[in-house]
Formats: structure tokens, sequence, C-alpha cells
């Protein structure tokens, strides 16, 4: 069967399964990029929504891939229970961080590449421009280079002021933009969790990384250590049969939350009293500095667990389905 991609197709996709039959759930792959509507309909009409990740490889190579195949495979692995995760919502503030965090990073990255730029074109200028801008900071560059008013382009130093003015420019338009993104982004962190900037080291940025992967229903990761393993801060067993008992860095999960984490964790290693007496009392342990970095993000992500599910006014962490 084949549906068109909108609310008409959708409509026809509930009514073909329910002729089946009581539906136990959509298994769906990308609930959170091309199969967002779908979810989003799904749920609005009553039906429970399964994650399903794509097959791997080794299955792709025996079976083959098609729509077809990918649909079957999606729904084997619901009923066989090997599909359990419960998508984001992706209908409250959260998402609304989620997109201007979007924004905001884009805005923050090209911002960094019109000032690599802007330096790599000042090598071209001539000296007694290089000398004016010599030990100026970034902002400092951008406003001496964009009050620069040539009027002709006639040799290569008038196209390198108009290449410079133009750059810096950009630069400063960039900047603003990246401001007031970041001023909605911790306005939205404030109202959504506040509780979550409290601890030491914990800022609007990580916060926003943090809620962004809980999604707006954060009842959906069912413990601390499942939180753990989906930011990729879970210790992996280094070896089978005879081993040290050893656990190595997970590199798994969201890297952005886990390099939040670990911003987080280097902080406080370096201001956070409690901290440093820890790293100091598991060194004189014999523990290196990358198996206490990997504790104390596990401690970390353990503390953002309560904070995100707890409820506000109480405290208390909310039932969990079996």
């Amino acid at each position: 069967m084949t549906i068109a991609t909108d609310s008409g197709g959708f409509r026809q996709l509930l009514d073909w399964a329910a002729s089946f039959g009581q539906i136990i759930a959509f298994g769906i792959e990308g609930t959170g990029s091309y199969g967002a509507g779908l979810t989003s309909f799904v749920r609005r009409n009553g039906y429970r929504v399964i994650e399903v990740n794509r097959p791997d490889r080794r299955m792709r190579r025996l079976v083959g891939k098609s729509d077809t195949l990918d649909a079957e495979n999606a729904a084997r692995a619901v009923l066989a229970g090997f599909a359990t995760a419960e998508p984001k919502t992706a209908d409250g503030t959260v998402e609304m961080i989620r997109q201007l965090k979007v924004a905001h990073d884009t805005a923050v990255k090209d911002r960094s590449a019109a000032m690599v730029t802007l330096k790599a074109m000042l090598v071209h200028a001539p000296e007694s421009m290089r000398k004016e801008t010599a030990r100026k900071t970034q902002m400092m560059l951008a406003r001496h280079f964009a009050a620069l008013r040539p009027r002709e382009l006639r040799t290569p130093e008038d196209s390198i002021r108009h290449t410079l003015r133009s750059l810096a420019r950009r630069w400063q338009h960039l900047d603003t933009e990246a401001k007031e993104l970041a001023t909605m982004i911790k306005d939205l962190v404030t109202q959504t969790a506040p509780q979550l900037i409290e601890p030491f080291g914990i800022g609007a940025d990580t916060a926003a990384e943090i809620l962004i992967v809980a999604g707006d229903n954060p009842e959906r990761i069912r413990s601390e250590a499942a939180f753990a393993k989906l930011a990729g801060i879970s210790p992996i067993p280094t070896g089978s049969g005879m081993t040290s008992g050893k656990h190595r860095i997970n590199h798994g999960g969201h890297r952005q939350l886990n390099a939040a984490i670990y911003r987080v964790v280097i902080g406080r290693m370096r201001f956070h009293e409690p901290t440093v007496a820890y790293v100091t009392r598991r060194t004189a342990e014999g523990k290196s500095k990358r198996d206490i970095i990997r504790c104390l993000k596990r401690y970390v992500i353990r503390e953002v667990y309560h904070l995100i599910t707890a409820n506000p006014k109480t405290g208390e962490l909310p039932a969990r389905q079996p």
C-alpha cells in the first residue's frame, strides 16, 4: 500500500490499519525527521507510536532495501518487542528550544568562519592597515573594518578595503543574531526548567542540550541508566571472559549532550571544591584522569536526570511503567 505524505494519506493509513482489527502501536522510522508529520498525526488520533531504528547493515545485505521491506521490518520490530523507545512529542517548549538552538549554532559557526576569513584576508592588506589593527580583539576588528568607507575600485588596495568591510559587517550581523537567539533560548530554559540551571557549572546552553535530548516528554526515559546510555555516558566493559572488570568510555549516544556534560565536569574539576576533593581522592587510589572524568560524567548525568524528571513542586519522581 502506498499513501501520500499529507493529512489525507495519513487518514487513509489509519483506516487501512484499523481494517485488520485492534491497533497495538505504529512503528515509525525517523520520528524526529522525515517521519515527524506522520508521528504527530498518529498521536493526535490516540495511537501509540514506537520509534524504530533502521535495520543493521548485515540485515540489509541479506534481504535488500526498499520501502516495503522497511515497513515490514518496522512492524516486526514492534511486535517482537525489539523496538520499545517512545519518541519525543516535539509539541512544547523544548521543541521551540531545539529549533532556536539550530539557528543559534549555525550563526555561531558562520560567525567564526567570517572572522577566520577576515583575518586571512588581512594578510593581503597594506602594512599600515595591519599595524593599525595589531592586538585588537575580534569585536574591535569588526568595528574598525565595518567603519571603512572605500569609494573607488581601481586597485587591489581598494578591493581589500571593500572585502574587509563586507566581512566585518557580516560578522557583526551574525554576532547580533547569535546573541539574540541565545537570549531567547535562555528565557525558554528558565521558563521550562529553572531547577536545571541551579547546579554548579550548568548554564543555559548546557541546560538547553539536556532538554533537547530529553524532549517535551522526559517520562519516556525509564531510568537514569537509560538516560546515561542515551547521552553516551554509560560505561562499556572492555572485554569478555576473564577480565579485570575495567570499562571504557562510550563513544555512542548524543554527542552534543556528551560534550556539554564533559564541559560541566571540567569546570567542576577546576572550581568546585567537592569535585576537586573527589579528584584528589580518586587520584590517590590510582585512578587515571580519563577514568575519573568518566565517573564524574556519570554522576552529573544522574543528577541531571533527577532534575528533569522530578516534580518541581514535590521533588518526587514520576511512577515508571514496567
